[in-house]
């Protein structure tokens, strides 16, 4: 009973977040929260039973998948195509590292690229986030513009509705956040959203058309890929960014753990468990997945580190996925409700990379560094808001239609760019592993 109730708490941990992206992109949530289960498992099975990890929805690829959605006239089973390539990328890495050793890739991957990449990532999500909450004003302080957008935009009673359930919903997560103490922080996304829903009746802003009339069981929408090679540059490329990300996430989970999972089972095989649930999730058409920091944050709230229940949680997830009405009710959830709990949730992704930044102070004493993030911020921030303010496509053409832009071309010329300016630093740090490995020997 007890494992029972602590998985149920991590399937809470984690739901806001996995139900948040399809709900973004165009998925079907009931598909997301299946592949955020069979995921679990098959990262489970792959890392020996011992990585306490639940997987869940991918942020990093609701910007792309939204990309290939516009260039594909909302086909989003290219986009499912690209998730797979991204997955099997995944695996390459892990061969890699597996071969050559954690340390000499992961020097391709330095803050001073993946903190920014990071950054953007939120950054360029934000404004879609806001454009929910019915406004549809750069983002400089978000309830500034939020207020003026009601001011300047919004007609009829409805609108006003829906700013003010999205700032309330908003208010609530951050309070939450910031002052409980204890295992209800870990719910300000839930406690959040239901409040939002709650007050979304009272104003009779919730359409319930769709949970009514879907019956009890059943199985989730699943849709095969298709591909296309413009769809899968266009997403293949945020590998890069969420490869970091794995790292920082596995070893975190590890710090609250006690052990090296980096070492045991080894970054290769948590990388093959994270390749595979992403493949699966692209082949039964659910977005991409990735580790979830929620869920280990968790464990280190409950100090249970027991992975049967992670993979318990899993398998409540996959029996949830067949509830017709709960995934009829996630559809009813009002835009402004998503809206003022995606502005929270992207604000904390960029705080994430701006941290990552800070604390391994990159920047100081080096002006390489600094042209660095400034390059990957300038391009993945300004080719997407002149793109999508100023209608100015600015990129590498990959067809008439579509172009590599934003976050996929960030992540390459940082990485280039990066191997470039820090060439005598690769050097030294070849030099430096080398001389570890001879005297481990």
């Amino acid at each position: 009973m007890r494992k029972a109730a602590l998985s149920l708490q991590h399937l809470l941990a984690m739901f806001g977040s996995t139900v948040l992206v399809p709900l973004l992109t165009g998925f079907d949530p009931s598909v997301a929260i299946f592949c955020a289960g069979i995921g679990t498992l098959i990262f489970h099975f792959c890392t020996d039973w011992r990585v306490p990890v639940f997987l869940g929805s991918s942020f990093a690829f609701i910007g792309v998948i939204n990309q290939v959605s516009d260039a594909f006239n909302g086909d989003l089973a290219y986009a499912q195509g690209g998730i797979i390539v991204a997955g099997c990328l995944y695996i390459i890495m892990s061969l890699i590292v597996k071969f050559i050793g954690v340390e000499k890739v992961k020097k391709y991957f330095p803050p001073q690229v993946t903190g920014a990449m990071i950054a953007v990532i939120g950054l360029n999500l934000i404004p879609s986030a806001v454009d929910m909450a019915m406004t549809y004003l750069p983002i400089a302080i978000i309830t500034l513009a939020v207020a003026m957008g009601i001011n300047q935009f919004a007609k009829g009673s409805i609108k006003q509705f829906g700013v003010i359930i999205a700032i309330i919903t908003l208010a609530i997560a951050i309070g939450i956040n910031k002052f409980a103490k204890g295992s209800i922080r870990q719910f300000s996304v839930i406690i959040a959203v239901f409040t939002g829903l709650a007050l979304s009746f009272i104003l009779k802003q919730v359409d319930i058309t769709t949970a009514s009339q879907a019956s009890w069981f059943a199985i989730p929408n699943f849709r095969l890929p298709k591909f296309s090679l413009e769809a899968i540059l266009m997403i293949a490329p945020v590998v890069l960014a969420t490869f970091m990300e794995h790292i920082g996430d596995i070893t975190t989970n590890g710090t609250v753990v006690g052990q090296n999972f980096i070492e045991n089972p080894g970054l290769n095989r948590t990388l093959l468990g994270d390749g595979l649930a992403t493949i699966f999730a692209g082949f039964a058409g659910g977005p991409a997945n990735t580790t979830y920091g929620e869920n280990t944050a968790l464990l280190a709230i409950t100090k249970n580190y027991d992975p049967r229940v992670l993979e318990l949680t899993a398998v409540f997830a996959i029996v949830l996925s067949c509830v017709g009405k709960f995934g009829g009710f996630l559809q009813s959830i009002p835009q402004a409700v998503m809206g003022g709990i995606s502005i929270y949730l992207f604000s904390m992704i960029t705080y994430v990379g701006v941290k990552s930044i800070k604390d391994s102070k990159c920047y100081e004493g080096n002006i390489k560094n600094v042209i660095i993030m400034a390059t990957v911020l300038i391009i993945g921030l300004g080719t997407s808001y002149l793109s999508t303010f100023a209608g100015i496509e600015i990129g590498i053409p990959l067809s008439q239609t579509s172009s590599l832009t934003g976050l996929s071309l960030a992540a390459i010329v940082g990485v280039i760019l990066n191997r470039v300016l820090n060439n005598s630093e690769f050097k030294d740090q070849e030099v430096e592993v080398e001389t570890a490995i001879a005297e481990s020997k």
